[in-house]
């Protein structure tokens, strides 16, 4: 199984804090049956540069996958980075080379604020540069969208992902459900920055979904993480 959102690289971001946390998050991951996990850092354009956030993130892994050498059943890591939406985003030179591993998916982060038709718009011509778009965890700005708009989001391509919280909290999981299964929610990712309040959480809800709608939307779940990332 994948989660297509993890915050497991050691020191960039507001993510593991260190290498012991990110092999206690990657042993949990190990635990909940993940054989492959995108690492998501974040990525603000105002911040920092395309290139030096690529060095950055390159080091962070190189130290993981060091100490990941002689860990049986070790997930498979792809980077990419969790991109935070900005005004003018889709000529950001570079943006490709965020995508995670070597496919063409970037994880985008959307304000929880009403998007406006500029922001649909900008999310659509990254979509016609031929970078697929997945939305990050949709729960977060949903209550303030237009369901319509969504929509069209999807129907032009673009791909939405869930976090493991929204399908395990009894308070939204038969909301999270009931996206699910109309298709509105096309991918999970666990989003877990640490072992305490924002662990690995993915697992419980893969079960979940199970139990209540059945094996197969999970066989979905996994066939189009597989897909986008070209596993």
């Amino acid at each position: 199984m994948i989660d297509i959102h993890s915050h497991i690289l050691p020191g960039i971001d507001d993510g593991s804090k260190n290498l012991r946390m990110s092999l206690g998050l990657i042993d949990m991951l190990i635990d909940q049956g993940i054989d492959t996990v995108a690492a998501t850092p974040h990525f603000y354009a105002d911040r920092v540069s395309v290139e030096k956030f690529l060095s950055r993130r390159q080091r962070a892994y190189e130290s993981l996958a060091e100490a990941l050498e002689n860990t049986p059943k070790a997930p498979k890591i792809l980077l990419g980075a969790e991109v935070a939406y900005y005004s003018g985003i889709s000529s950001l030179e570079g943006l490709d080379s965020l995508c995670i591993g070597d496919s063409s998916t970037l994880l985008l982060e959307m304000p929880l604020s009403a998007w406006s038709e500029y922001m649909i718009s900008e999310v659509l011509n990254i979509s016609c540069s031929g970078i697929t778009v997945v939305i990050a965890h949709i729960e977060r700005p949903l209550p303030r969208q237009k369901k319509e708009n969504i929509w069209r989001l999807i129907e032009n391509g673009v791909v939405i992902q869930s976090n493991a919280s929204f399908f395990n909290s009894v308070v939204t999981r038969g909301k999270a459900m009931r996206l699910l299964r109309s298709g509105f929610i096309h991918l999970l990712g666990s989003d877990c920055h640490n072992l305490t309040d924002r662990p690995p959480d993915i697992g419980s809800a893969y079960e979940h979904i199970e139990k209540k709608l059945g094996r197969s939307y999970v066989e979905r779940i996994t066939e189009t993480g597989n897909a986008l990332l070209g596993l």
